[in-house]
């Protein structure tokens, strides 16, 4: 596969006028992600059969999307075989793909996803910025503990919240103020 490597690739996946960061899996030449029951991207994945990855390099974007929905202009019809699928105006890449549900439970569904077209909208270099890294951790972190309140998931954030505060720019930062936001209260 191009564009997604080995591993537990952080995108931004959109499906029909939603967005939500997401983890895409690739082991074994075989792509996948595991999908909460209940959320928009389980049910428009369930109900249309793809997704789009968007390759981002915006951590404001990351939480924005972890938490709210975006407007319908921030979204790009795109035809991709033989149908309308959306990606983000502003990914600098992206990845559709048919998604196929393999495995559903109460709490979440497994989905196997196929390749049908990546593209390349710019090319930029990004080096390694650990705050961003920890936004992406952070994120993942605070969506649970909005549910849950588990003070261990706190305890990571804050974790993470430090690394940021050390290592992050100035849109890691505001990643975080707004990040911080979200799961306040």
């Amino acid at each position: 596969m191009g564009l997604i490597k080995g591993g537990i690739n952080e995108v931004i996946a959109t499906t029909a006028f939603n967005a939500a960061p997401i983890g895409i899996h690739y082991r074994d030449k075989t792509a996948s992600m595991i999908i909460f029951s209940g959320s928009h991207t389980a049910k428009n994945v369930e109900r249309d059969g793809w997704v789009v990855a968007n390759l981002v390099h915006d951590p404001v974007l990351y939480v924005q999307t972890a938490f709210e929905d975006l407007p319908r202009d921030a979204f790009v019809e795109e035809p991709v075989a033989g149908r309308t699928m959306y990606r983000l105006s502003g990914a600098g890449a992206w990845v559709a793909f048919t998604a196929t549900v393999e495995r559903k439970t109460n709490d979440a569904m497994m989905v196997r996803l196929t390749q049908e077209k990546e593209i390349i909208e710019e090319v930029a270099v990004y080096p390694v910025n650990r705050g961003f890294n920890s936004i992406i951790d952070a994120t993942v972190h605070a969506t649970r503990y909005r549910a849950t309140r588990d003070p261990v998931l706190k305890g990571w954030i804050d974790y993470h919240a430090g690394i940021v505060r050390k290592c992050g720019g100035k849109k890691e930062l505001e990643a975080l103020e707004l990040l911080m936001g979200y799961i306040s209260g």
